[in-house]
């Protein structure tokens, strides 16, 4: 094989592989409710629905462990998150590192973006309880 032609095919492949990986993004969302609590060590966990634009549905479990300057007591009802950087439903099963802060009484409040790798997970969700602090925490999603 000539030499121009070797190079003229390698960078074809490079160019049109980013591409291909990108065109099959999928658009997922999560609804989710969740309970817990925190008294420096945080925990909550609770259940969700994965949807994406490609027709994929998933019934997940959602377990969060972390700690830090936190207190409180919530739960979150009809929560939502989006997905970005998947290309297939079965990725954005698995932890995701968070850092956040929350602020509540009576009416509690969360929003928190989270990665695992090339995804990203942006959460947000209003429910019950009272919650003061900040923290980090490991939120993991396994399949039900």
């Amino acid at each position: 094989m000539n030499k121009p032609f070797a190079l003229l095919l390698a960078l074809s492949a490079a160019t049109l592989a980013p591409a291909a990986h990108a065109a099959g993004n999928l658009d997922c969302q999560l609804r989710y409710n969740l309970s817990g609590w925190s008294l420096i060590y945080k925990t909550a966990s609770g259940n969700g629905t994965v949807t994406c634009s490609n027709g994929a549905s998933m019934p997940v479990r959602i377990e969060v462990k972390g700690g830090g300057l936190t207190v409180g007591k919530s739960k979150i009802t009809n929560g939502r998150g989006s997905f970005t950087g998947a290309v297939s439903v079965n990725e954005l099963l698995g932890t995701y590192a968070s850092v956040g802060a929350h602020a509540g009484a009576v009416k509690s409040s969360n929003a928190q973006v989270m990665t695992k790798g090339d995804i990203s997970l942006a959460l947000s969700g209003t429910g019950k309880g009272w919650d003061l602090g900040v923290d980090g925490a490991a939120f993991t999603i396994s399949r039900r």
